[in-house]
């Protein structure tokens, strides 16, 4: 990850889970379905009929979990025997709540924004087990990016498929224009991985390796 992130991660991943009820990812995100397999062994994908416009929330936090909650519970009415996981992403800037970009244009303006201030990565998360069961949290990350030209940025834009990523950017293990990041690496990728595998833990224990012997 970027130089002040990778002591967040753990030094060997820990083994995928096999759980014993289905499990729908609610997402269209490639790279949310990339980032489960390393968590959930076997799991099957559904988009979400939710509209993601903004809403009449105050801050990032409360946006992406109501999002979140939404794309679960769209999900979960279609498939109520399966567990059902779903995320939603947002960026804030200095003020600005930013997600995926309308165009090129508005990826160019996003990037410069962001890559000029520090901003915060906010992840909503929902876990819907059979029988209505549920955990939501939200993980924040505080990112600070390289200063980058203009040119830079156009050639980022045009040669990276931005346009279906919050924050118009794509987050990578060592990330050459990361300078800082303290948080969940995995959060701003679109999944908080840590997190996630702490509520299947807490929900089934018996099939999660280090989960706690207690009650949960």
């Amino acid at each position: 990850m970027s130089r002040t992130s990778t002591a967040n991660r753990p030094e060997k991943t820990p083994e995928a889970i096999e759980l014993p009820v289905p499990v729908v990812l609610a997402s269209k995100s490639p790279r949310r379905r990339e980032l489960l397999r390393e968590v959930v062994r076997h799991f099957e994908v559904l988009e979400p009929r939710v509209d993601e416009r903004s809403g009449p929330e105050a801050d990032a936090e409360a946006l992406a979990l109501r999002l979140a909650r939404a794309k679960a519970e769209e999900v979960a009415r279609r498939r109520p025997q399966a567990l059902v996981i779903a995320a939603d992403t947002l960026v804030e800037c200095r003020g600005e709540l930013i997600g995926k970009p309308s165009d090129r244009d508005d990826a160019i303006r996003i990037l410069t924004r962001l890559t000029s201030h520090p901003h915060r990565v906010v992840s909503g998360l929902c876990v819907i087990a059979p029988g209505g069961r549920r955990r939501c949290l939200v993980s924040v990350a505080h990112i600070r990016m390289k200063a980058l030209s203009r040119a830079e940025i156009e050639r980022y834009v045009d040669r990276h498929d931005v346009l279906g990523r919050a924050g118009a950017y794509h987050l990578q293990e060592a990330d050459p224009n990361v300078l800082s990041l303290r948080g969940s690496p995995s959060a701003v990728m679109g999944l908080p991985l840590e997190e996630l595998r702490s509520i299947l833990q807490s929900l089934y224990p018996a099939h999660c390796p280090g989960a706690p012997t207690g009650d949960s």
